[in-house]
């Protein structure tokens, strides 16, 4: 068996895909405050369309569903036309990109919805603060999700789906990861229902099935993909038996033939949440047999032994695509150096830490 190397291309469902170096989704709420995208950030893609697909931030696909300051939709008009240059811009530059869609669940903030509580699996309370529009304040208990509320929120997905591709996205992603909505209700410690929404894991991936069986039914399983966090606690959302879910729910996807599955493990020392939780990716691997792309914590040499190992088929890049917008070529180029990204202007509106970190080409001149 030949070994792929992170520089080989990829079939990624419909997207021919140049390397295996994807760029992971990347809050950095540039939007406006009523959730459209702005012109900085064609620019900002259009940087890094080296990339052989780019995961677009994590975009919302309802007023309901979306409670961070400054991030983009893709349920009004005027959001889908705001997006058009951003995808035209990535596809001038020759690269590709699947818009992630995104309900936040019980991590919006009642002040993101005129007072009114957010929704969620269960009527549990995220810990920590939300970052709202008048600084950080406390998350609020949400209300458990009515069965109308399932119905809404699946025909929000299907809609903003239809708004991607008429957007000029190439695909989309279902955020199903990091203690977001879909989360809430796959993991038993944020899901208490005994419907056929709770309880046993079959039920509780039955909104993650729905979902993306309304994704699937608007632009074609080769334009869907899906992203898991399977081990280890996440905003508060974790599983007594996170095998018992994934695994079947991976197997399920395969089935359905999706263009790709991402998943963002935590490690023991992880920069973005850790856990002695072992990762899930080999047990998946066996039962997910489309096109695996690994997450979190990456430098070029972990990312060539996980492709080594036969587990992963992609690396998907987060910091490190956030501060070097050629990021291919200085993977390519083994020992060059890299930017250190400026944590302080991650949500700051504005070019600086967004559009302004050099290249190699330009840091040389």
């Amino acid at each position: 068996m030949i070994v792929p190397n992170l520089f080989d291309p990829i079939q990624l469902g419909a997207v021919h895909a140049p390397n295996r170096i994807l760029m992971a989704p990347l809050t950095r709420a540039r939007g406006s405050r009523d959730h459209v995208p702005t012109p900085i950030m064609a620019e900002y893609y259009a940087q890094r369309a080296a990339a052989g697909l780019i995961i677009s931030e994590a975009t919302g696909i309802s007023r309901e569903g979306l409670g961070w300051p400054y991030a983009p939709g893709l349920w009004r008009e005027d959001q889908v036309e705001a997006w058009k240059p951003v995808t035209e811009g990535v596809h001038q530059a020759g690269g590709r990109i699947f818009a992630q869609l995104w309900h936040m669940g019980r991590v919006v903030h009642p002040s993101f919805l005129d007072g009114v509580k957010p929704i969620s699996a269960s009527a549990t309370t995220a810990p920590g603060e939300a970052h709202t529009y008048d600084g950080k304040q406390d998350y609020v208990e949400a209300r458990p999700a009515t069965l109308d509320d399932i119905a809404r929120v699946l025909d929000d997905y299907s809609a903003a789906t239809r708004n991607a591709i008429r957007a000029g996205f190439d695909g989309v992603q279902l955020h199903a990861a990091n203690g977001y909505l879909i989360d809430q209700f796959l993991r038993d410690s944020s899901n208490f229902r005994t419907d056929a929404y709770g309880g046993a894991p079959e039920n509780r991936t039955r909104l993650l099935r729905e979902a993306v069986a309304r994704l699937i039914a608007e632009v074609g399983a080769d334009r869907t993909a899906v992203r898991f966090s399977p081990n280890g606690p996440s905003q508060g959302v974790d599983d007594s038996n996170p095998e018992s879910v994934f695994v079947p729910a991976a197997r399920w996807l395969s089935e359905q033939g999706i263009a790709f599955l991402e998943l963002r493990e935590q490690g023991p020392n992880g920069t973005f949440g850790s856990t002695e939780v072992p990762k899930l990716s080999p047990a998946i691997r066996k039962v997910f047999s489309g096109p695996l792309v690994l997450n979190q914590d990456f430098d070029r040499e972990s990312a060539q032994a996980a492709l080594d190992s036969g587990v992963a088929d992609a690396i998907a890049f987060g910091r490190r695509f956030l501060a070097n917008p050629d990021l291919v070529e200085r993977l390519r180029l083994v020992d060059a150096p890299y930017n250190a990204p400026d944590f302080a202007t991650l949500y700051v509106p504005g070019e600086k830490g967004y559009t302004d970190y050099p290249t190699l080409n330009a840091a040389a001149a």
